[in-house]
């Protein structure tokens, strides 16, 4: 995360523009005027906290205004002289009502103005490439305040706000440190080493998480690129133990196929045996997609980007339907989340593994639409549908699992179900999930048909007959689901 913003005062005009016009298609331009306003405020409050106001100060204040509004001209001594001390903050009526509005209508235009003041807040508070404590502090007030109205209200939660604790860069200790001295000064130590214990739990053995992926049905080409690569791995391991040379190698993967084919299963086993071989200090997995990255205004993705990578430091990184990315144009922000995701491999390249998923066409253009992105996945594994016969396997392994026992006749109407459903699929079939979603509306029939009987036995509560086996596709949610694929192509 980076420790200074500096910006220039047309360069924060363009920031505040965007992120006020992305805010205005939910609230309305007729406020545009009064949010002018109360952002001058509020900038003045900030400044006030962080030691005074400069002519950077001015400048920057100048440019706080919105699309068709007068620019406003602050001089030095008027600027200063509007600072009363120890103003206390006080949310806008505009936002009362824009609450009420939202808690009415569903809508959450309240939350989301939350979110764009805290963004612009940090931006004016780094005007001297630096945010205090003092500073964070004072736009922690304000939009607690502000969320406390939105729960007063009835405003349905959405994205929390960003917390503007996180970017102190004063040499004074960061919240988090000071959080755990507190912890350790009132008795908290043990507890906290009592956490520490709980967080390091085992971790699975090589052998443990090869069989793992032994077990996974079908997958037979994958389970064997697998083990090549981790032997590959391994041999390279050896090496440098011995000091002997090592050629480069990129151990980034790029996963292709439709949902439900095992790309996540796969991708926590690969996370687990990178960690028993070495490579990876945690192995653990970070799943996300577009929208764990991609922030809705100007500067925030590559901060909501980063936050992720560091979770994932360590271990694995893996970008489901990582093609969305690059689907919005040259100025969708998810090409800021790429680069970011670029930067991120090459600092972090002996201690973050990423790994991108999604439909072969939609991904083949993704990995061809940046450089980058072609010279660091050079491997590429295949996740073929599940054929009748591994469905109806994954099937009886859900039914087993959970203690429901198929009788033979509802095993065999199982049987043709799931042959019928392979043969008859579609673009966008869902293999492992769709067996899921039988799975579980079977247990619902089931459920329906026992809880009718006097005094079921456990044999009954156990046994699936046909007449549970009421599964049929769902075309509605078939044809949406293709549909939503051509677009994303």
């Amino acid at each position: 995360m980076p420790t200074t913003w500096t910006r220039t005062p047309d360069e924060f005009h363009k920031i505040y523009i965007a992120n006020t016009d992305a805010f205005y298609r939910l609230g309305g331009y007729s406020m545009s005027k009064e949010l002018d306003e109360f952002m001058t405020r509020c900038a003045l409050n900030l400044w006030s906290k962080g030691g005074g106001i400069t002519q950077r100060h001015v400048d920057m204040a100048n440019q706080i205004y919105s699309r068709n509004q007068p620019q406003p001209k602050w001089l030095l001594w008027s600027l200063t002289g509007s600072i009363v001390e120890g103003e206390v903050f006080m949310p806008p009526v505009f936002f009362w009502n824009l609450a009420e509005s939202d808690a009415k209508r569903g809508t959450e235009a309240s939350r989301t103005f939350i979110r764009m003041l805290t963004n612009i807040l940090l931006y004016l508070a780094a005007v001297d490439d630096d945010v205090t404590y003092e500073e964070a502090a004072f736009i922690t007030e304000c939009t607690d305040k502000l969320s406390a109205i939105c729960d007063t209200t009835g405003v349905r939660k959405s994205k929390e706000p960003l917390n503007p604790l996180e970017f102190v860069t004063s040499g004074e200790p960061s919240f988090m440190d000071k959080h755990k001295q507190q912890t350790q000064t009132t008795g908290g130590e043990e507890a906290s080493k009592s956490d520490e214990k709980e967080e390091e739990a085992p971790k699975p053995s090589y052998d443990e998480l090869m069989s793992q992926l032994e077990d996974l049905v079908g997958l037979d080409d994958i389970k064997k690129d697998i083990k090549n690569l981790m032997n590959l791995v391994k041999v390279r391991k050896l090496r440098e133990q011995n000091d002997l040379p090592v050629p480069p190698m990129s151990l980034h993967m790029v996963f292709l196929g439709n949902p439900g084919t095992g790309k996540t299963t796969v991708a926590r086993i690969v996370a687990g045996l990178y960690a028993a071989i070495g490579v990876l200090e945690k192995g653990q997995l970070v799943e996300v997609d577009r929208s764990g990255l991609v922030a809705g205004y100007v500067g925030q993705t590559a901060l909501k980007t980063q936050e992720v990578i560091k979770k994932a430091i360590g271990g694995v990184l893996f970008i489901d339907e990582a093609y969305s990315l690059s689907s919005g144009g040259e100025n969708d922000f998810g090409r800021e989340s790429i680069e970011t995701i670029l930067k991120a491999m090459e600092d972090h390249r002996k201690d973050l593994v990423v790994i991108v998923a999604g439909y072969t066409g939609p991904m083949e253009r993704f990995m061809n639409s940046n450089p980058g992105l072609e010279s660091r996945f050079n491997k590429y594994f295949f996740f073929p549908d599940y054929n009748g016969e591994q469905l109806m396997a994954i099937f009886r392994i859900q039914c087993k699992k959970n203690g429901y026992k198929l009788t033979e006749e509802a095993d065999k109407k199982a049987t043709a179900f799931f042959t019928e459903l392979y043969a008859n699929r579609g673009d966008n079939f869902g293999n492992g999930r769709d067996v899921r979603n039988c799975f579980e509306d079977m247990v619902v029939s089931q459920s329906n048909r026992v809880a009718a009987m006097e005094n079921p036995s456990k044999e009954d509560l156990m046994t699936v007959l046909p007449e549970d086996l009421d599964i049929e596709g769902d075309e509605e949610e078939e044809k949406a689901a293709q549909e939503e694929k051509k677009e994303e192509e």
